[in-house]
């Protein structure tokens, strides 16, 4: 398999960010949901935390490699093809994921930059990208918030539309992006 898409079918690069890419995003919220577990302060509930942190920015550092591969190579054509109804949709569904990509990570950079805590990245200190300003710190945390309940929502929306596309409209749209498949 190539690396590149083809026509066909997404290359193993697109389809190793991809699923790489949910391996990621999993581990950034099964952090933060299991750090309500353990009482403030205590060495495992910051261990999450710091976790989350270095996940969700691994996030915005590999989405910006995976919109590359999309410009150097062709998306591959779904077979048969979607109806017109359908197409609107798939698009904004993959732009809403592309933004949660992008926007909840850097917001969550932007939090601990205004609230002026360090910014850990896998035994890195990346630089604030605000002077502190614990009000800003409060009011992107509420957005922050807002994009992770609104990722499991359009996680799952996209996750039950590639069912749907293999099991009822029985289109390539799920096989496309499965590794090992020729």
């Amino acid at each position: 398999m190539s690396w590149k898409n083809s026509e066909q079918r997404y290359g193993s690069l697109s389809i190793a960010l991809h699923w790489l890419m949910l391996i990621l995003i999993a581990g950034v919220y099964a952090c933060i949901e299991l750090k309500g577990n353990f009482p403030k302060g205590s060495d495992t509930r910051e261990l999450l935390k710091q976790w989350h942190f270095m996940l969700g920015l691994a996030v915005f550092a590999l989405v910006w490699l995976r919109l590359l591969a999309r410009l150097i190579a062709p998306t591959p054509n779904i077979v048969p093809a979607l109806p017109a109804w359908q197409a609107i949709p798939a698009k904004l569904m993959h732009l809403a994921l592309y933004l949660l990509m992008i926007g909840a990570p850097l917001a969550g950079w932007l939090i601990l930059s205004a609230a002026g805590k360090p910014i850990p990245f896998f035994g890195l200190e990346l630089p604030p990208l605000v002077g502190e300003n614990k009000q800003l710190a409060g009011q992107i945390k509420e957005l922050h918030e807002l994009a992770g309940t609104a990722g499991y929502w359009l996680i799952g929306l996209h996750a039950v539309a590639g069912l749907f596309h293999h099991f009822v409209s029985r289109d390539n749209t799920l096989t496309r992006m499965l590794p090992g498949r020729g």
